[in-house]
This record gives C-alpha cells, structure tokens and sequence, in this order.
C-alpha cells in the first residue's frame, strides 16, 4: 500500500497532490474544533491515538516496493473522531511515519489518497447508510460499522492499490495477484478484528471516547 516514488508516473503524483490538499482542507475548515477546545482531554485522546497508530504502521511487511501491507485504523479514527478529524490525524500518522523513513515527500498525497482518503470514505458511507437504514443496537454498530466496516475499508484500499500498482505501475496484474493479493484476506480480517474489538470495547466502557457512539440510540430501551 506504500506506493513509493517513481512507481507510477508523474501525473499521478501531481493529481493525487491537488486531490488530497483540497479533503485536507475541507476536513480542517469542517472539523467540529470547538468540540476539543471545550474539552481538552479529547484532544489528549486524539492525539494519544495518533501516537499509537503511528507505532502500528511501522510494523508493515512487504516483498516489493508498493506491494506492503499494514494495519490502517482509518475505520475505528471515523468511529472515535469523526471523518474529519480521523482525516487529519491519519494524515499526521502518514507524516510521521514518511519522516520515518517508510515513505517520502513525493509520494505522501498520493499515500494519502489510498491509504487516508479512502478508507475513511469508505468508512464514512458505511457509517451513514447504517445510522439510516439499519436498526438502532448495539450488535448493529459493532458487527456493522466496526467488524465490517473496517475489513471493507482495507478492501477499498487494496484494491485502490493494486489498480494503480497493475494499471498505471511497473507491474503486470498477474505479478500483482501472485505476490500481493493472497495475502489481502490476513489483513482484512485482521484489520476488522481490530476495529471491531477496540470498538466494542471503547462502547462498553469509555463511550465519551468514540463519538459516533450513542447511548440513547443504540442502548437506550434495548
């Protein structure tokens, strides 16, 4: 998913660029701020998660460049945050780690494409159309916006990733399914497992942590 420069030519980069400054900016300009002025200690959780997503992306394995994997947390940002500030916090994460070493300057939109805007998208409309469409419990959201949710977002990503590494890259799609894909399954479990566990627990015992989380619509009378 690390997509490093000079995989994919140079327009791509350019495009990805405009694409991910203009949701950056919307995510700051619309962000729920005043929410974290109020309350300092929600900016302490923020930024505390930041902190330990960053250590989970720096345990990433791969065979080739573009062609590696790590857990995302995009999914579970949305749920705890919001879309915005799960945007801007995955950002800084993908920031930290490209002055890390596991990226560079050039390639960091187009990494914020696939592995920030897209999850979190992706998680966003899931989210929404459950509020609307699904009942109102608390299995619902868990199984739903957290198991679920995040296996598809690792879905999206990967599959953004392997059009662009088969499509527009130095690979060829038979490369691409031969030494990538058999190992999307383990990541998308794993990234569902994980969103799904650490939602389910933050709901039951710190559900000021995870602001999509409401007791009047998903406990209250159940």
């Amino acid at each position: 998913m690390n997509l490093s420069a000079g995989l994919l030519p140079p327009f791509f980069y350019w495009l990805a660029s405009i694409g991910f400054t203009v949701a950056f900016g919307w995510a700051a300009y619309t962000a729920p701020w005043q929410v974290y002025r109020k309350d300092p200690a929600k900016s302490h959780v923020l930024l505390a998660s930041c902190v330990l997503l960053l250590l989970l992306w720096q345990m990433e394995a791969g065979l080739k460049p573009g062609m590696s994997f790590h857990l995302l947390g995009a999914t579970l940002f949305v749920l705890m945050f919001g879309w915005q500030l799960a945007f801007i916090g995955l950002s800084l994460v993908l920031l930290g780690t490209t002055f890390d070493g596991m990226g560079d300057l050039q390639s960091l939109a187009l990494n914020g494409m696939v592995m920030v805007a897209v999850p979190v998208l992706v998680s966003e409309t899931i989210y929404r159309l459950s509020v609307r469409f699904l009942p109102h419990h608390f299995f619902v959201y868990v199984l739903g916006n957290g198991f679920l949710c995040g296996g598809l977002a690792m879905v999206a990503t990967i599959t953004a990733a392997t059009v662009l590494l088969a499509c527009c890259g130095p690979y060829s799609f038979s490369k691409v399914a031969h030494d990538y894909l058999p190992f999307a399954p383990l990541m998308i479990f794993a990234e569902a497992f994980f969103t799904g566990m650490i939602a389910a627990s933050l709901a039951l015992f710190r559900p000021d942590w995870i602001s999509t989380f409401d007791d009047r619509r998903y406990l209250s009378g159940k």
